[in-house]
């Protein structure tokens, strides 16, 4: 068979691909200004505070550039794909869930906005099975804020939950200490 006898596929810009590639460079343009202004002392002789969010800036660009070009040669989607109509509900609970974590992160704390977060998120999915999910949500969530509050003294928004938990494993460890 020829080059001649080959159809060539028509040059296509993947809209989508191209405008999340251009939101990432953004995003990666926020964090290098953001990075420019911690302040560096000069006790630091090689790595500072600076050293991870400008390696997380280049892994942005580096992304936002391949999202790019893929948009560019047409996208990475299969044709069929492509064709799939958007399920606009199952977005919609997905950005009720993050919507809802912002919202009530500050008055009822991280587990409890968390989980109903994971809740919504998995309804989106397809998941029929709430119970379970809330129940994976709070395991996952707890472990998330007593990772951040205990292991590394990171205050991400406790709420009564987190509290009377933190009340209980102080009575716990003093009782052990004696």
């Amino acid at each position: 068979m020829s080059t001649s006898d080959q159809q060539v596929a028509p040059w296509r810009l993947a809209m989508p691909e191209l405008l999340i590639g251009v939101g990432l460079l953004a995003c990666a343009g926020a964090v290098a200004w953001q990075t420019l202004a911690i302040p560096v002392s000069p006790l630091y002789s090689k790595v500072g505070p600076t050293v991870f969010p400008y390696l997380t800036m280049v892994g942005l660009v580096v992304l936002s550039l391949l999202l790019i070009l893929a948009a560019l040669r047409g996208g990475w989607q299969p044709e069929e794909e492509k064709e799939t109509p958007t399920d606009w509900k199952a977005m919609g609970f997905v950005v009720i869930g993050l919507l809802a974590n912002l919202l009530l992160i500050q008055p009822l704390g991280f587990t409890v906005a968390s989980v109903l977060m994971f809740v919504l998120v998995c309804y989106g999915f397809g998941s029929k099975r709430t119970l379970r999910d809330a129940v994976l949500g709070l395991i996952l969530a707890l472990a998330a804020y007593f990772g951040f509050a205990r292991a590394l003294g990171v205050n991400i928004g406790a709420g009564f939950i987190e509290n009377q938990l933190n009340t209980v494993i102080d009575a716990f460890i003093t009782m052990l200490r004696g």
